[in-house]
């Protein structure tokens, strides 16, 4: 690879890092509402029967948002592994950058 179609690659992978890295903390904040839901649903059973309708109703919608949860877990994980093999090509193709400014130099050294 040449130079420009280097650095036009490096940028592209920097996009696209900065883009996984938005997508994870979104995800993040998801899993942070959805814990703020499932806690205050949980204090809200706390008062209750434990053997009422609406209790079990609340238990119901708490395993549902642990449900959610966990899927959002699993795309976060997805993300994480994308970006690592990002970094691992961006390391690669600056190495590559490094090569060739190096050899530009020493050919007009």
């Amino acid at each position: 690879m040449g130079l420009a179609a280097s650095q036009a690659r490096y940028l592209t992978l920097t996009s696209r890092k900065n883009d996984l890295e938005l997508t994870g903390q979104q995800i993040n904040q998801s899993r942070l509402e959805l814990a703020n839901v499932a806690n205050d649903l949980f204090n809200t059973s706390t008062t209750l029967d434990p053997d009422s309708a609406e209790s079990i109703k609340l238990q119901l919608r708490i395993n549902a948002i642990q449900s959610l949860d966990k899927g959002l877990e699993l795309q976060l994980r997805r993300v994480d592994t994308q970006q690592q093999a990002v970094q691992t090509e961006l390391d690669a193709v600056k190495k590559v950058i490094d090569k060739n400014i190096e050899l530009v130099f020493k050919t007009f050294a």
